[in-house]
């Protein structure tokens, strides 16, 4: 049901754990090259494109791709009082704990006259993926606009697959998640062509590009988001999930096999991965998995999943060979099940979000933590992090010198100018201090 992959008896590189990293890398160039065409057909057909796309991919004619706010209305209307509160616990918890993510304001003064001052300024316009494929995500909703919000984003619009059984509506638990947080502009649009979409802009629909996209998806979406970087900003390639459980002699066997399956039950290209120095719990692990798989809703989706390449069970000799492990392959979601769990997260350097002890599953993060759940996937977290409201923001200096603070730096600034050869940039100094400036200068010190 599931590789196990055995990297014992010796120490490894940095180069030969990535190379031992498990991931479906033909499915991800074969996403690529899919999303290619498609944000292409898109950037040339603009709507006509997309309701092609709407009726190849999730079998929807004649729908409403800019969703009526009667829509919205209608489905916040008749949300469930259980599913309601549940979504307005997970809003108060993910507001605060982004607000903790916004830098106050700095300046730094050099002198009398001579200060530099930071701030950080949010983007204007964002554009928001909410998956609709295999599961229906309200949470995602929650997790991407509340964090644009506290940054002060001041143009947000979502974008989700229509459902069939919908009569090519967004579903309307999605709808009633963004109608909770006021937000207004929703299209009925999936996959790598919504990404080209927010990116480029539909003018048939009134649709304006946008400067940041963000949001988690499948690995159409993850690819889509990658060609469009440059084009506008991305949180991460946030494709197919994953976790990685690291365990030792002590874990439950049982608890570590259902947060394996919690996540594979995403997609049939969700990694599961499970890291320990004890040949018996994966022993244990591995007898436990088929029945429990067996008796789960989406078992035929988790079996694929875990017996894809991007699944497995990796010994090793120690933790110490774990944790390198686990920093090498820097897991979206990063479960600690050991003794002392505290102390070994605090070791781990790269994973989206950590997960400490066994009363910390992913689940847990996924919806009412506080913490965010549109993390990097595939490797990013080496270098990447989750979503959050830093994600909106641009920090920018605002320099302000008057004309003593700049006389004061005005020899050393000639001096590096013309080690650069670069001798109008000390002519722009000195050109303030001549005597036929020195009237129209100091009007503006």
């Amino acid at each position: 049901m599931i590789q196990t992959i055995d990297l014992t008896g010796r120490t490894h590189t940095t180069a030969e754990l990535l190379a031992a990293v498990p991931r479906a890398t033909a499915a991800t160039a074969e996403a690529g090259e899919a999303a290619a065409r498609i944000i292409a057909e898109v950037r040339a057909g603009g709507e006509a494109a997309l309701r092609a796309q709407a009726a190849a991919f999730d079998r929807v004619e004649g729908h409403a791709l800019r969703v009526p706010q009667s829509h919205i209305d209608e489905a916040l209307a008749a949300l469930e009082p259980g599913v309601r509160a549940a979504l307005e616990a997970v809003i108060v918890r993910v507001r605060e704990a982004s607000a903790a993510q916004v830098p106050a304001p700095a300046v730094t003064e050099f002198g009398p006259g001579a200060r530099v001052i930071q701030r950080w300024q949010p983007v204007r316009r964002v554009g928001m993926y909410v998956p609709g494929g295999k599961a229906v995500y309200p949470s995602s909703v929650v997790m991407s606009v509340v964090p644009a919000q506290v940054a002060g984003v001041e143009s947000i619009a979502i974008t989700s697959p229509p459902q069939a059984n919908e009569g090519g509506r967004v579903h309307p638990t999605i709808l009633a998640a963004a109608g909770l947080l006021g937000v207004t502009e929703v299209y009925a649009m999936g996959g790598a062509g919504a990404i080209g979409a927010f990116a480029y802009g539909v003018a048939d629909l009134g649709l304006e590009p946008v400067d940041v996209v963000t949001g988690p998806g499948n690995n159409f979406v993850a690819a889509a988001k990658r060609l469009v970087s440059g084009v506008v900003g991305i949180d991460a390639e946030a494709g197919a999930t994953e976790i990685l459980v690291l365990a030792d002699e002590g874990a439950d066997a049982r608890l570590v096999a259902v947060d394996l399956i919690s996540q594979a039950e995403h997609d049939e290209q969700a990694g599961a991965v499970l890291v320990t120095p004890s040949r018996a719990l994966a022993d244990a692990v591995v007898a436990a998995l088929p029945a429990l798989v067996a008796s789960t809703r989406h078992s035929a989706r988790v079996t694929e999943a875990l017996a894809g390449p991007q699944s497995a069970i990796v010994l090793v000799d120690d933790l110490d060979a774990g944790i390198a492990f686990s920093n090498a392959y820097a897991p979206e979601h990063l479960e600690v099940v050991t003794a002392d769990a505290a102390a070994v997260a605090a070791r781990t350097t790269s994973a989206g979000a950590i997960f400490v002890g066994p009363y910390a599953p992913v689940s847990l993060g996924d919806y009412l933590a506080g913490s965010n759940h549109v993390l990097p996937t595939g490797g990013q977290a080496r270098y990447g992090s989750g979503l959050g409201a830093h994600t909106f923001l641009r920090p920018q200096q605002l320099i302000e010198y008057d004309r003593t603070a700049l006389q004061a730096v005005a020899e050393k600034i000639v001096a590096l100018a013309d080690a650069e050869a670069l001798p109008a940039h000390g002519e722009a100094v000195q050109a303030r201090f001549a005597a036929n400036a020195t009237e129209s200068t100091s009007k503006g010190s």
